[in-house]
């Protein structure tokens, strides 16, 4: 009997050594211009992957286009990936699943940051403005 010595962390495929990194699982979560959001799981890359949504390729997604990646993860295997795809999905539009593409988005609250805004400091009450006469002089 042939004892195989294999380095922690590697995984034997049809009788070869080979390196787990190239057998990573990615979890991704896609939005569309509409709002839409798509979840799904690949041994791809993820730049490929999200090529094939954007070409039309996945039934599921080609009437949606176009996609746009707001968040992954990472998993050593389909079955832990499978079973975070699930969860994530069993949130669907409730607040854990809003609070997670807040956290892709980089906003602590949920929603994603106003491209636009600038703050201008608070607004003072009536009350606290000076009060001109008829004049237009302060009083």
């Amino acid at each position: 009997m042939i004892e195989l010595y294999r380095p922690q962390g590697q995984i034997i495929l049809r009788g070869r050594l080979t390196c787990p990194a190239k057998f990573m699982v990615h979890l991704y979560i896609l939005k569309n211009n509409s709002g839409k959001y798509y979840i799904g799981i690949t041994s791809l890359s993820l730049e490929a992957r999200l090529a094939r949504h954007n070409n039309g390729e996945v039934n599921s997604t080609k009437f949606y286009r176009p996609w746009s990646m707001i968040h992954s993860e990472e998993f050593q295997d389909f079955e832990s990936a499978r079973k975070r795809e699930k969860q994530i999905k069993s949130w669907h539009g409730g607040n854990a699943f809003k609070k997670l593409i807040g956290s892709a988005a980089g906003s602590s609250n949920g929603r994603t940051a106003d491209s636009g805004s600038v703050y201008l400091g608070s607004n003072p009450s009536p009350a606290a403005l000076p009060v001109k006469n008829k004049f237009g002089g302060v009083k």
